[in-house]
């Protein structure tokens, strides 16, 4: 079936010397009749005549017949085999080189590999970090960022007392790691896309229902941590996991806004006008407190000057002290008499006055 050694030995120095026909033993080359004698060489017309392509093609593919007959009429019995052999060498070199190139891959960091085998399905196996193995044809690597997202949804929801209410959530999520088989065969790779937009609404919905338009404003911290816990139970539904979920926006409709300023300008205006009164009430008690001290004011000078008559004397002093103060800080020069200046302190009718009171 194979060659004998000497029949390799011969093939493998006519490679060496850039050969590719194998040399028969002595013994198979005795028993080989004389080759046929060559044609005479042609003549100069005649070579003239096979210089056309037509003839040159007919020529080259005669000597390849003619190299092709030699070939396989010195190759021993069973000499197909080692052509066979190299064929599937041939075969295997080209497998190794493809395989080599493609039998490996690399997990990013942040990520996980779910290996898909044509035969067994999907594998529960789950490929961390770094290079692996990998069967060309037979085993795909599907690869899944684990790392958390942003996502923002909106929902347009109603309240307790039928308002309207836009709210705005940020969930900022991740897949299971260790579920990764189970994510890739129930729900793909864009599993974010399917699950969490209705679970989000869902939750949003009947969460926001429990709570008026009022106390969605001033228990906002309540109504997300109520949120927040409903979307986790859910989430663990589907192998997903929740870092953060926050409030980001709270708009109401146009006319519960509107409502909200008419009532927020009526209340104002209601204060306004309670202000208005109690200053109206201040300024009363004011005004009588300022009489009744104006009234015993009255009271008391006019028993001082009954009692005393220096008083009215006492307070022209202060009177012409305090003018005569405001006349020296003037630039301007005035000619006034000392009536006009209450200066005149010995007027004729504090001597009347005097005398009076002696009399008395």
């Amino acid at each position: 079936f194979f060659w004998s050694l000497e029949t390799r030995r011969r093939v493998r120095w006519s490679l060496g010397r850039g050969l590719c026909l194998p040399v028969p033993p002595a013994s198979t080359l005795r028993n080989t009749p004389p080759p046929p004698p060559s044609p005479p060489p042609p003549s100069p017309r005649a070579s003239s005549e096979l210089l056309t392509p037509r003839h040159t093609h007919a020529a080259q593919a005669d000597k390849v017949r003619e190299a092709a007959q030699r070939i396989f009429a010195n190759l021993p019995s069973g000499g197909g085999a080692p052509m066979g052999a190299l064929g599937l060498g041939a075969v295997g070199l080209t497998g190794l080189a493809y395989g080599s190139a493609n039998c490996l891959f690399n997990v990013e960091g942040g990520h996980r590999a779910v290996m898909y085998h044509r035969f067994g399905g999907v594998q529960q196996r789950v490929r961390g970090e770094g290079t692996h193995l990998v069967l060309p044809w037979f085993q795909r690597p599907v690869l899944y960022d684990v790392r958390a997202k942003p996502r923002m949804i909106q929902s347009l929801t109603g309240s307790k007392d039928l308002q309207m209410v836009n709210i705005s959530l940020r969930v900022l999520s991740r897949p299971d790691p260790g579920f990764l088989p189970t994510i890739y065969r129930e729900l793909g790779t864009d599993y974010d896309e399917r699950v969490l937009p209705s679970i989000v609404n869902e939750v949003l919905k009947s969460v926001v229902a429990q709570y008026n338009a009022s106390q969605l404003i001033t228990q906002r911290e309540a109504v997300s941590q109520r949120i927040r816990t409903d979307l986790l139970s859910r989430a663990r539904e589907f192998h997903l996991e929740l870092d953060d979920v926050s409030i980001t926006h709270l708009s109401f409709g146009k006319e519960y806004t509107a409502a909200v300023e008419a009532k927020q300008v009526a209340q104002q205006e209601a204060e306004r006008a309670k202000f208005v009164v109690d200053k109206a009430k201040q300024e009363k008690k004011s005004t009588v407190i300022k009489a009744q001290g104006e009234a015993k004011s009255a009271k008391l000078i006019g028993d001082a000057v009954r009692d005393n008559p220096g008083y009215i004397q006492l307070r022209r002093l202060e009177a012409a002290r305090d003018v005569a103060g405001t006349l020296s800080k003037s630039t301007n020069k005035v000619y006034l008499d000392t009536q006009s200046l209450l200066l005149n302190v010995t007027d004729s009718r504090d001597v009347l006055l005097e005398s009076h009171t002696k009399k008395k």
